[in-house]
């Protein structure tokens, strides 16, 4: 069944499938969105065919569970592990990168630099992931992702096992076969130091822009990894530092007792050669993926420069090797030049026949013979009488007989307290700092020549200095997600150095922590400096601040929410102009802005004015008061009366109420009698009531936050909107009426309930 059958699928109720990603040996790599969190991921997808296998289903699964255990920067992380009928899925974070292999392939040979920095990233999560008892098993440059930023992760742990479990090989060609190692191309015992050898490789890919071995089929390369032989590298890439080239062979020894132990000694050699480029370990004889012990080395100084080949000799000769080892690596680097300068040994064959050769043929090879008998004699006699003339000079040297220098003796320095720049008696005090409990911190406990010794004025004196009681181990905690001060309190309180970064963060909350390093449960000893980072929240987004003065309220926000500012604020002020329409923004038009910032918008409540009372007047007086208090949206209505023709009987808005002057007033005036032939008697119109002005005291509900109210009668305003202060319960106001009367109370623009006011 085609894959792409689950392109456009929703996954557990929770991922939409979007594209296809990559494709594997058991799985399709898909890009998806996580509906839950509203973020990408990528979704690894059983294929169906092994879907179908029990055993493939329980491998792909312990995959999941296991890389689910990890958590380090250099390592993908893994969300989720899904197991269905729909599907047999796990979530991984999605990458914004490319592998290793593409970013080579575009490059060539790397640098030792590039190399050094991506090999230790690499080894971090090795160790990270070793520590938790797993092999990556497929360590390879397809399964390294170099993101944008230069830092790696390692990924498909696809045939990772938790060491307590089986970890022998099974019959089936698991891993990429350039990259694996001999115990694994053979079946036998996998363990960390496996993944250590396929790190040697891609390192050897990363500084000569090939692996080690090739060939014609699968097996013929596995067959190479298992008898060893590689070129070094220096034969194939002469810039190659010796101190890099010893890295990649030792990591790459055949037998795993000779390569590092884990990666931390890995990492601690790469640090050293970072901090020292020129520098060469002692690693004596060690066998690497060459034939023999020291054969692969004296391969490589064939192929290195003069200066690479006395380097690695000296570094041979220090390594604390007896006369026969340092005799025998010389007897096959010999061997190893003799086959460089006459590769078809017809040397050697001339010398082992010259008896077949007749006459005068033989004469003249015995005759070449002695004459370079006698020019290895003559050059081994000057460089002995060389050699004793150089060592008479040390000697005289040593002992002032050529240069007279004034002599000092040695102060006793143990028990001081040592301190930067420090000097005694025009001697330099060089310090080393370890820890020991018993001599207080920062005592001199050994120094070196000691004292009483004759050193000339100038001399170095190395002191070894303590740094205390070893401070106690203690495991890193899960610090991510925890507030920035709760993470500081921790590390302080273990007396820990932490080291604050920033970073934007879509998902991690503003001010919690992201990730340390070290990361959760490493060994982690008092003053050891802790990187802590803290998200800023999410990437800062902006937009251009749009135009919306002169608009009506309710067109003003949706043109700014458009725009994406969804933070908007009101303020009321009076105006000629017509109500709810924005007189001024608070951010200038066209000005980028974040969009979570508040915009207040200043809007019209309309020009107010104080309702006269007109009840009684003839209609054109009426009008006339009206006008000249600003109201001149008026309207009127007849209604049979035995008042006066025109005369004002009702105004539909109290007298003395304050409201906006574009308010509708309707007045009711006065017909006069209904006209009736038959002679009747009008009863009398009741006496209209008085109308009483009166202070009256309305309850709020008790808020916590500050609100705006707002007084109504018959959809007047009788109050203008006012600022509540939070814990006011009452709101006092001067109202006019007659009889029993109902106000609508609204809070923040939205209705919140009737009052009742009796005026009597």
């Amino acid at each position: 069944m085609h894959m792409d059958q689950y392109i456009g699928r929703l996954l557990d109720n929770r991922y939409e499938i979007l594209d296809v990603l990559g494709t594997g040996g058991m799985a399709v790599v898909y890009k998806a969105r996580c509906h839950r969190l509203n973020r990408l991921v990528a979704i690894k997808i059983l294929k169906d065919e092994f879907s179908r296998d029990e055993e493939f289903r329980r491998r792909f699964n312990a995959e999941g569970e296991a890389v689910a255990m990890l958590s380090h920067p250099n390592i993908v992380q893994v969300y989720d592990v899904s197991s269905t009928n729909a599907a047999n899925f796990i979530v991984m974070e999605l990458i914004d990168g490319i592998s290793l292999k593409q970013y080579m392939e575009k490059k060539g040979v790397l640098n030792w630099k590039e190399t050094l920095h991506f090999a230790m990233q690499i080894a971090k999560g090795l160790e990270h992931a070793h520590s938790r008892g797993i092999v990556h098993r497929d360590i390879k440059p397809h399964n390294v992702m170099v993101l944008k930023n230069g830092s790696v992760k390692v990924m498909d742990f696809g045939i990772a096992r938790v060491m307590s479990k089986t970890n022998t090989l099974t019959k089936e060609a698991l891993g990429s076969v350039h990259y694996i190692s001999p115990e694994q191309a053979k079946g036998g015992w996998v363990d960390n130091r496996s993944d250590l050898y396929s790190l040697g490789v891609v390192m050897y890919e990363m500084m000569t822009g090939r692996p080690p071995y090739d060939g014609e089929s699968p097996v013929a390369v596995a067959i190479q990894h298992i008898n060893g032989g590689a070129r070094m590298p220096s034969t194939l890439n002469p810039n190659i530092p010796g101190g890099m080239e010893q890295i990649i062979m030792k990591g790459m020894a055949l037998d795993t007792k000779n390569r590092y132990s884990s990666a931390g000694e890995m990492l601690k050699d790469m640090e050293e050669f970072r901090k020292n480029p020129m520098i060469l370990f002692p690693y004596g004889g060690v066998k690497t993926a060459g034939n023999a012990t020291g054969t692969a080395a004296a391969a490589g100084a064939a192929g290195r420069t003069t200066a690479e080949r006395v380097a690695g000799r000296r570094a041979e000769g220090s390594s604390g090797q007896s006369g026969p080892s340092r005799t025998a690596g010389a007897a096959t680097a010999a061997a190893v030049r003799q086959r460089r300068n006459n590769p078809t040994g017809q040397r050697g064959a001339v010398s082992r026949n010259t008896g077949n050769v007749p006459g005068k043929n033989r004469r003249d090879i015995q005759k070449a013979e002695e004459k370079s008998r006698a020019t290895t004699i003559a050059i081994v006699t000057c460089s002995a009488v060389a050699a004793v003339a150089i060592l008479i000079f040390l000697i005289a040297l040593m002992s002032g007989g050529l240069f007279r220098r004034d002599m000092v003796e040695v102060p006793n320095l143990l028990g001081q307290t040592y301190y930067s720049g420090m000097t005694i008696d025009n001697l330099i005090i060089k310090a080393e700092h370890t820890y020991n409990a018993d001599y207080p911190k920062g005592t001199i406990f050994d120094q070196n020549p000691p004292s009483g010794s004759q050193v000339v004025k100038g001399a170095v004196i190395k002191v070894t200095v303590s740094m205390g009681e070893e401070p106690p181990i203690v495991p890193m905690p899960n610090l991510i997600g925890q507030t920035k001060d709760d993470a500081m309190i921790w590390l302080r309180g273990e007396k820990m150095n932490p080291l604050v970064h920033e970073e934007f963060h879509d998902e991690v909350e503003e001010g919690r922590v992201i990730r340390t390093d070290p990361a959760e449960g490493t060994e982690l000893k008092a003053g050891q400096t802790v990187h802590v980072y803290i998200s800023k929240g999410p990437v800062i987004q902006k937009a251009k601040m749009p135009l919306v003065e002169d608009l009506k309220l309710e067109r003003a926000r949706k043109v700014l929410e458009d725009a994406g500012f969804k933070n908007v604020k009101t303020e009321y002020v009076e105006s000629d102009k017509d109500m709810d329409v924005v007189l001024e923004q608070s951010v200038a038009y066209n000005t980028e802005i974040d969009v979570t910032t508040e915009i207040i918008l200043t809007v019209s409540q309309g020009q107010k004015a104080t309702m006269p009372n007109v009840v009684g007047l003839k209609l054109n007086v009426a009008k006339e008061k009206l006008d000249d208090a600003g109201f001149k949206n008026v309207k009127t209505k007849y209604v049979e009366s035995d008042k006066p023709v025109d005369e004002v009987i009702k105004q539909s808005v109290t007298s003395k109420t304050e409201i906006d002057v574009t308010t509708e007033i309707v007045l009711t005036i006065s017909q006069g009698p209904k006209e009736n032939t038959e002679e009747t008697t009008t009863p009398e119109e009741p006496e209209q009531p008085q109308e009483i002005t009166k202070t009256v005291s309305i309850p709020l509900p008790k808020r916590d936050g500050a609100y705006v109210l707002s007084i109504y009668y018959n959809g007047s305003e009788v109050q203008e909107a006012s600022q509540i202060l939070p814990g006011t319960t009452t709101f006092s106001i001067r109202l006019t009426g007659t009889g029993k009367q109902t106000y609508e109370l609204y809070i923040d623009g939205e209705f919140y309930r009737n009052y009742e006011v009796e005026f009597k």
